[in-house]
């Protein structure tokens, strides 16, 4: 494993430390008026998305790590596993639902996520930024529902229950933000 010193840090650099992965957010070179140089820093654990305030002495190494994305389409699951497709090589990769998580809400067949690598190790699996889908299931709106800002529950066809307007009616079929699970627009 190459390492790298606090010297080479740079925001986004990714690095291995205790068996984890993790990104560096921000970090600062202190040199006190009395005493040695040190480094502090913020990482982000790539798989829980949690910031850990750290601080080291100038010039301690750590295990680089390489950090890429590659696009896959989503083709199914089958309860457990979920199936994506390399669009160049066709290759198919199995990942389970226990790396998948919460994102599984947002996945349609045939659509292109991102899978996240550290070295050659999957850590995550995204899904697009926006998804067309349609309403399978909200109560029927009324004409006249068109109050600013009034919204009621609707489920999507991927499953993920969202808030929508109220005018929006059942096969209606809408734009969704997947990254905080908001509403878009009519499509």
């Amino acid at each position: 494993m190459p390492t790298i010193s606090t010297a080479d840090f740079k925001n986004g650099m990714g690095l291995k430390i205790n068996g984890k992965y993790y990104t560096i957010v921000e970090f600062q070179h202190v040199k006190p008026g009395k005493g040695g140089a040190f480094v502090r820093y913020k990482t982000r654990d790539l798989r829980t998305g949690r910031v850990v305030e750290n601080t080291c002495n100038a010039g301690t190494k750590f295990e680089n790590i390489q950090l890429t994305t590659s696009e896959m389409q989503y083709l199914y699951n089958d309860g457990g596993t979920y199936y994506f497709m390399d669009m160049e090589s066709y290759d198919q990769i199995a990942v389970s639902s226990d790396m998948i998580g919460d994102n599984a809400k947002w996945f349609k067949e045939n659509d292109i996520c991102l899978l996240r690598y550290a070295d050659s190790e999957l850590i995550g699996v995204e899904p697009p930024m926006f998804i067309e889908a349609e309403i399978t299931q909200t109560d029927p709106g009324f004409k006249g529902d068109t109050v600013q800002g009034g919204t009621k529950p609707a489920t999507i066809e991927t499953g993920a229950v969202i808030q929508v307007p109220m005018y929006l009616n059942q096969g209606e079929r809408i734009k969704v933000d997947t990254r905080d699970g908001k509403f878009v627009q009519r499509v």
